[in-house]
């Protein structure tokens, strides 16, 4: 039985008929940036996550970019960040002219903690990007508390759950979310959102995102053309009331994979204390041999990959930061990033997977193992 990595498709296929009703009626509209079904979207977005405030922009790099700089987050400062994470998250600080500062991540969650964030902090520390890896939440609440503005990497986490309350999106100072096809609540193209309970922060955002204006006459900063689009707003509003549904079944996958024995085989991802529901992104296993196990679960059909082998610090584009001193790794380096690189290893999970499609992976992963001895 294949086994794809992602299924996008079969979540939304309930929902074409309203998804070509709403791209008809921007069609009609012919109203195609900055309309009233953006302005809808951001405010049922916001409802969602229990924040007041949320701006559509036109993906989840520049959303960090702007969030950054709307921080005042410029020369001369700091950003810690974590190595283990997509490219994006990094490469989002040196356009503010900032510097990262990379943190490490707890292997088991692989999400920061507040240990590895406080070992980064430099006296010119401006900000702090706590990245939701793979749909885990990041104990933002308790990296706030060390009193640095914490910037919410949501780009993977639409769907989780904080306990104690709240959602990846809401718990920190500022946050971003992607909209790339593949999340888990996703356009038919880019798009993302900034996120705050701060309304001065929000009206900075804005400005921001429209060149650096606010009525498109004076330009008080040099700002970015970063605008959602009415065609992604209209089909983000279509999925939006499903995605809770999306995620719980994400975490249900969650728990087949456990009950169907896959932690006797391999070592499964770790909810953090600060997780309530993992809408899990990704499902990602640890393993002594992940490319080996790898390429057999593709022989066999079940799809699988590494994502971040080569962790950020070690990019060519940051080693030449480092070099030159446009970029930091924390005092003792990065051994939980090291051993998560190394060993971590995606499983199938969507919103569609089934329990035996499921029971096939963990068939596959045994067997797999098996044959590498």
């Amino acid at each position: 039985m294949p086994v794809p990595l992602f299924d996008p498709a079969t979540p939304v296929r309930a929902l074409r008929g309203a998804l070509r009703e709403a791209v008809d009626e921007v069609l009609d509209s012919e109203h195609y940036i900055l309309g009233s079904r953006g302005e809808a979207f951001e405010r049922e977005f916001a409802d969602y996550l229990g924040v007041p405030h949320a701006a559509g922009v036109a993906n989840g790099t520049e959303a960090i970019t702007i969030a950054l700089r709307a921080l005042g987050v410029g020369p001369g400062d700091d950003v810690v960040v974590p190595s283990f994470t997509f490219w994006a998250s990094a490469e989002a600080i040196p356009p503010t002219g900032a510097r990262p500062v990379f943190c490490d991540v707890d292997p088991h969650t692989m999400c920061v903690t507040p240990e590895t964030v406080k070992a980064a902090l430099t006296p010119n520390t401006k900000a702090v990007i706590a990245v939701h890896l793979f749909g885990n939440v990041a104990p933002v609440r308790e990296i706030a508390a060390l009193g640095v503005p914490v910037l919410e990497d949501s780009a993977q986490s639409a769907g989780s759950t904080a306990r104690g309350g709240g959602r990846p999106g809401g718990l920190g100072t500022i946050a971003t979310f992607s909209f790339y096809p593949s999340k888990n609540l996703g356009a038919f193209g880019d798009g993302g959102a900034i996120t705050t309970t701060d309304a001065e922060l929000d009206a900075r955002v804005r400005t921001l995102r429209f060149h650096g204006s606010e009525d498109k006459v004076t330009y008080t900063d040099v700002g970015y053309n970063s605008r959602l689009d009415e065609l992604q707003a209209a089909i983000l509003r279509v999925q939006l009331p499903a995605l809770d549904g999306w995620a719980a079944h994400r975490a249900q996958v969650g728990a087949w994979y456990a009950q169907e024995g896959l932690g006797e085989l391999v070592t499964l991802p770790r909810a953090t204390d600060a997780a309530d529901r993992v809408a899990w992104h990704l499902y990602v296993i640890g393993t002594e041999q992940p490319d080996a196990l790898a390429a057999q679960l593709t022989e066999r059909g079940v799809g699988a990959r590494g994502y971040y082998r080569l962790p950020v610090h070690r990019q060519p584009a940051v080693e030449c930061l480092l070099a030159g001193g446009r970029a930091a790794v924390a005092p003792g380096g990065l051994p939980g990033t090291e051993e998560a690189a190394r060993r971590h290893l995606a499983i199938p999970i969507s919103a569609a997977t089934t329990r035996e499609q499921v029971a096939e992976v963990v068939a596959a992963v045994r067997d797999g193992l098996g044959a590498l001895g």
